[in-house]
């Protein structure tokens, strides 16, 4: 997908969803219902635009399991789901994940040190809803990559402006005024000079586990090695 800039032109819009819209919406949230019934007793989490409400054509369909839990038996539960899997870390000062990927718009990532408040706040920064919330088809506020708080409504949505209003988000989203404050600043400067890139993004072969995987390059990295040290894992 191509990348989205900050906007900051209107203070609140309302827009409203078209049929082909809500196709889109309702087939997206068809398959995040039959991953996420194999991941029930993980406690799965749908989020980003689908969760939302607000998706294109293109919106990928991303699920987040928010507890660190062995990857073999959320493998078992994908059984022949699984097209690709990578470990990912954003910075050397983020969450260690791993990411299996479904399909091209598809993807279960999972923790693979025990995550902070703060990181899972992140998933609730851009939306998130339950196993039950999409079998009920319920939609969530978040903030999309835009900087704008997108709050659903029978017709399709309200768009808000972030900045210059985070303790009103971070109210709304029911997270902490500091992931607020952190993401507009991430966004704004990326907006500025551009994404400086993924500090780790590695494939796991077929034949090892993901904590083994995590082993090699913790062996090698210092910055994932101490994270391991700190958070558990491997």
């Amino acid at each position: 997908m191509p990348r989205e800039k900050v906007v900051r032109v209107w203070d609140e819009r309302e827009i409203i969803y078209t049929p082909k819209r809500w196709r889109y919406l309702w087939e997206k949230r068809e398959k995040a219902l039959a991953i996420m019934e194999r991941l029930a007793q993980f406690d799965p989490l749908l989020y980003g635009s689908v969760a939302r409400g607000d998706v294109r054509r293109d919106s990928d369909v991303d699920i987040f399991i928010p507890i660190r839990v062995p990857s073999y038996l959320i493998e078992l539960a994908l059984e022949g789901l699984v097209r690709r899997r990578k470990i990912v870390m954003a910075t050397p000062w983020h969450l260690i994940k791993g990411v299996i990927e479904i399909d091209e718009e598809t993807t279960v990532t999972f923790p693979l040190i025990e995550p902070t408040d703060r990181e899972l706040d992140f998933y609730r920064w851009g939306g998130a809803v339950d196993l039950w919330g999409v079998k009920t088809k319920e939609r969530v506020p978040g903030v999309n990559k835009k900087l704008i708080l997108i709050i659903p409504t029978e017709r399709g949505h309200v768009e808000r402006e972030v900045v210059g209003r985070e303790s009103e988000v971070a109210k709304t989203l029911g997270v902490s005024v500091d992931i607020v404050t952190e993401r507009v600043h991430v966004l704004t400067r990326r907006d500025a000079i551009g994404r400086t890139g993924v500090y780790l993004n590695e494939e796991v072969p077929d034949w090892m586990t993901f904590e083994e995987a995590l082993k090699i390059i913790a062996d090698r990295d210092p910055n994932v090695r101490r994270k391991v040290r700190e958070r558990g894992g491997v």
